[in-house]
């Protein structure tokens, strides 16, 4: 037979448990373990992809220091060494057959990312299919960068550049970077190559 409290009893058996300090520890590890938790997650997550940005960005160092003397390995072609020093600087965190890895050429520093001239005769401000353009690198279409592929000659200009899709550890973190998933690094150098003899060091 369940025996009813009687409502007289009731508000000092609230008042009691009020005043009871027992398991509030506990209470308030629960209150404070997600946004603990979510910190520490956080603080691990931005950690990662500063780590991974340096890397890329000192790979990309080195591999130009390679690549300013213009010299070519006995085992590898010039760009496959440049391709294996990034891949070696990077640790793996960075896949290069995943990432966007270029090395071009151009005639000077103030080519960098520049397209080949043409008439804007709809007044857009963007090359349109059919307008007048100087076809700089004679391969017959308008190209939006005159850059050409490869670590270039004796005293080019060469921009080796990276972009790379990191995945993010927790969806929570791409919800509050506003992305799906993943965050784009990417780092970039530009040098002019050293002047050789044109048969490798």
């Amino acid at each position: 037979m369940i025996q009813k409290l009687p409502l007289l009893r009731l508000p000092a058996l609230l008042g009691r448990f009020r005043c009871d300090i027992n398991g509030s520890p506990s209470v308030e590890f629960a209150l404070a373990a997600v946004p603990l938790s979510l910190g520490i997650i956080a603080t691990i997550e931005v950690g990662m992809i500063l780590f991974a940005t340096t890397l890329m960005e000192s790979g990309l160092r080195d591999a130009a220091r390679f690549g300013i003397t213009g010299r070519t390995p006995d085992s590898l072609s010039r760009q496959e060494r440049i391709v294996q020093i990034v891949q070696d600087r990077t640790l793996g965190l960075v896949d290069l057959e995943v990432a966007n890895f270029d090395v071009v050429v151009y005639p000077t520093f103030s080519d960098i990312g520049r397209g080949e001239p043409f008439i804007d005769g709809d007044g857009s401000g963007a090359y349109e299919i059919g307008e007048t353009f100087v076809d700089e690198n004679d391969n017959g279409v308008w190209d939006s960068d005159i850059a050409d592929a490869g670590a270039g000659d004796a005293g080019d200009v060469v921009v080796y550049r990276i972009s790379y899709d990191w995945p993010l550890f927790t969806p929570l973190a791409g919800t509050v970077l506003g992305t799906d998933g993943m965050i784009n690094l990417s780092a970039t150098v530009a040098v002019r190559n050293e002047p050789w003899d044109g048969i490798g060091l």
